[in-house]
């Protein structure tokens, strides 16, 4: 289709629903992480990726609780593990989204290299960096990003807000 031709005149009415966009949705779910407050969160998309990082919440000690329609309450105050798991980082690159949460609000996280893209490479060097560049001491060793900050909570605050 080369064009779109629209004859107005007429005023619309009518609802449409609108879907969360995933790319949106995914590092908000990942920002839940830095707050002990329950967190709800609406109209997500019903995509892998998004049961995926619901799932990643899930073994770190998040205890999420899901509606027919796919609204999400996640309190992270259950949290007990800061470490993301190659079995579940590898099937979406997103995972990387928890790295700065989990070192903003616990000092320590780990975890795992993202796998392969199908659209080609996009590595994570801009993530490390980023935290690095925040006084973050990040380690990479077999197959895990270790990632550490040491201080006051004031310094890991301000990690809160450049992830």
């Amino acid at each position: 289709m080369d064009k779109l031709l629209i004859k107005g005149g007429v005023c619309l009415q009518g609802e449409i629903r609108i879907a969360g966009a995933k790319n949106s949705a995914l590092p908000i779910l990942a920002s839940t992480l830095l707050t002990h407050e329950t967190v709800q969160i609406c109209n997500l998309p019903h995509l892998f990726d998004i049961t995926t990082m619901i799932e990643l919440l899930g073994c770190m000690g998040v205890e999420p609780v899901i509606d027919e329609k796919l609204n999400v309450e996640v309190n992270s105050s259950t949290i007990k593990h800061f470490s993301a798991p190659y079995e579940l980082v590898k099937t979406m690159r997103a995972s990387i989204l928890v790295l700065g949460p989990l070192l903003a609000r616990y000092g320590e996280a780990e975890v795992a290299l993202p796998g392969g893209c199908a659209i080609g490479s996009r590595p994570v060097n801009l993530h490390i960096s980023a935290l690095q560049a925040m006084g973050a001491d990040i380690v990479v060793e077999d197959g895990y990003i270790k990632a550490s900050v040491e201080g006051k909570a004031e310094r890991r605050s301000y990690l809160l807000w450049i992830s």
